[in-house]
């Protein structure tokens, strides 16, 4: 199942906290900037293709503020592929560019510039008396240029040549537009640091136009810019459902229930609601990623039909337009994964926030998973390694172990979740390891989980952050208490602390804050392993937060409705 795996991590939580007081639902025009390549994976070069086979054309020019599209000019109507290229000396080899000599044509950074015109299309004339001629759109202004030199001196003959023209090139924000696989310039552009090269496909009006980039398809306008001067940053404009629309078949097969998949849209439209307010990705310039680290995007999809957008999938998403899922008012943060292999987890266990930031997000035993076994792969996983092997892979995720490890305390929530892992090493060292760590420091996919086959219950109890209680488990510190005196009398507990007394008579409050600031981990039940191997066996897939896709496929086939599904995984949630 691709798409349905490990969601964000702890930062998305800072970012969440952000959201207005009061929120009022979008609409299905709201238009959403989605991060296609970027960061580490901008790009040197960004091709499209017009999906319609004859060639539709491209309209050239930039997004305003509020991303409406300011048309500067437009490519021929038969126009079927072009190629974005940052304007500096760049190499084209066949489909092959490079910043450096690849043995192919340059497009180099330097021009002639010969004359200004009022508007685009009297610069277009205007470049065809010229060799190499082109037209550009420099600060406001339409030019005439020529050529593309990959030295001044190149530009200097090529003047000299034609006996007029200034050497002109561009601010380290400009972008050519080219003819895919050649050196040939359609279209300049450089609007500074304000301004970035906004590109919307179809020129002929033609319904269901679909541009091809990266091996997927997709709707709306494409965004280039160089952020810093760097490479080709590209987003990817459209509007909220059509987003939605490449969102939920990735996220979830498309032959799953309609349900499920309605179950999918809400939460991805919640998800996506709460990213447009939030700075996330400010730096990037856009609202989303189209990764895992946000929601899996691929627009149309690839000529697939196991692994695109489907009549039922748009379906789930027009059926439910407009709605979300809300707590009191406020759209929440709709956090799922692939599976929770039986129990979901409390917010403040797995990231350390408060639930009264995110009431919705406690954890809730799922009896529904379990229908799915035999589908679910992650309904039940081995991993498995070496005292040795696991020194080693601690010692690569960069915590201090020792020369072997002398056993491994596991700490369990109320509802069977690994909360805490502490490491103790034969050199007396150790290391605690938190939920949001623990499935990348032991290589496995969920929080839930025994070692060794010891089972929750067979480990003594501990008042480490918590107050233990006979027969195991601990108590809450978030819920009111009450005590009974030697004399029989009932009352609450008063006072801002609770506070226990161990088997030692060591006093400590029943929540007392960790070493980075943050709430320490309650404990629960305890286990301690040790040996020469270590075997983890567990289930599920994800951060244990919220929705459980699997779980949803599951109360969908049982007949519950969407908003029903919902509910049930984010409790006191509610659709509309």
């Amino acid at each position: 199942m691709k798409g349905i795996f490990t969601r964000l991590a702890a930062v998305l939580l800072a970012a969440a906290l952000a959201a207005p007081a009061a929120q009022a639902a979008g609409t299905e025009a709201d238009p959403i900037k989605v991060g296609l390549a970027y960061g580490s994976g901008a790009l040197v070069n960004a091709n499209l293709e017009n999906n319609t086979g004859y060639g539709s054309g491209y309209r050239l020019g930039y997004f305003d503020r509020d991303l409406d599209f300011v048309e500067l000019g437009r490519t021929g109507s038969k126009e079927t592929r072009i190629t974005m290229v940052k304007a500096q000396n760049t190499w084209v080899s066949g489909s092959s560019y490079s910043n450096s000599d690849n043995g192919g044509a340059v497009i180099g950074s330097y021009h002639l510039q010969v004359e200004t015109c009022s508007s685009y299309e009297e610069a277009v004339r205007a470049a065809e008396d010229y060799p190499d001629g082109f037209p550009a759109w420099i600060d406001g202004e339409y030019q005439v240029r020529c050529g593309a030199y990959a030295t001044r001196e190149e530009a200097e003959d090529a003047q000299a040549r034609l006996g007029k023209g200034t050497i002109a090139g561009t601010s380290s924000y400009g972008v050519n537009v080219t003819r895919t696989g050649t050196d040939e310039i359609l279209f300049q552009f450089d609007g500074g640091d304000g301004l970035a090269l906004g590109v919307m496909p179809d020129v002929t009006g033609e319904d269901e136009v679909r541009t091809w980039f990266k091996g997927n398809r997709y709707y709306g306008g494409f965004r280039y810019e160089r952020i810093s001067g760097g490479d080709l940053t590209v987003v990817n404009i459209v509007d909220l459902e059509t987003y939605l629309k490449g969102v939920v078949p990735y996220e979830m097969s498309n032959s799953w229930p309609l349900e499920a998949l309605k179950v999918q849209a809400v939460c991805a439209r919640s998800y996506a609601y709460n990213n447009l307010r939030s700075s996330r990705h400010t730096s990037y310039h856009f609202d989303v990623c189209n990764t895992t680290d946000c929601q899996v995007y691929y627009g149309a999809g690839p000529n697939n039909a196991s692994y695109q957008a489907n009549d039922r999938t748009d379906r789930a998403v027009e059926e439910t337009a407009g709605e979300y899922a809300r707590y009191d008012g406020r759209v929440i943060e709709a956090f799922y994964s692939s599976s929770h292999g039986g129990a979901s987890e409390s917010v403040y266990h797995v990231w350390g926030s408060s639930l009264e930031d995110y009431p919705y997000l406690k954890g809730v035993t799922d009896p529904y998973e379990a229908d799915l076994s035999g589908k679910n792969p992650y309904s039940s996983w081995t991993v498995s390694y070496s005292e040795e092997e696991l020194v080693q892979r601690l010692l690569s995720k960069g915590y201090a172990a020792g020369s072997g490890i002398d056993s491994l305390e596991l700490t369990y929530s109320e509802l069977g979740n690994v909360i805490q892992v502490k490491v103790f090493y034969e050199n007396g060292q150790s290391n605690t390891l938190k939920p949001e760590k623990i499935r990348s420091a032991f290589g496995v996919p969920s929080i839930r989980f025994t070692v060794n086959g010891k089972e929750t219950g067979s480990g003594s109890q501990s008042g480490s952050g918590g107050l233990s209680v006979s027969g195991g488990g601990a108590l809450d510190p978030g819920k009111n208490y009450f005590v009974i005196s030697g004399g029989g009398t009932v009352s609450q507990v008063s006072g801002e602390k609770l506070y226990s007394i161990s088997g030692s008579g060591t006093i400590r409050p029943v929540e007392e804050a960790g070493e980075d600031g943050s709430p320490d981990v309650p404990s629960g039940a305890q286990v301690t392993v040790s040996g020469g191997s270590f075997t983890f066996r567990g289930s599920g897939n994800g951060h244990q937060l919220g929705l459980s896709q699997y779980g949803a496929w599951a109360m969908a086939e049982r007949g519950f409705s969407y908003d029903e599904i919902i509910e049930f995984y984010y409790p006191g949630a509610v659709v509309r």
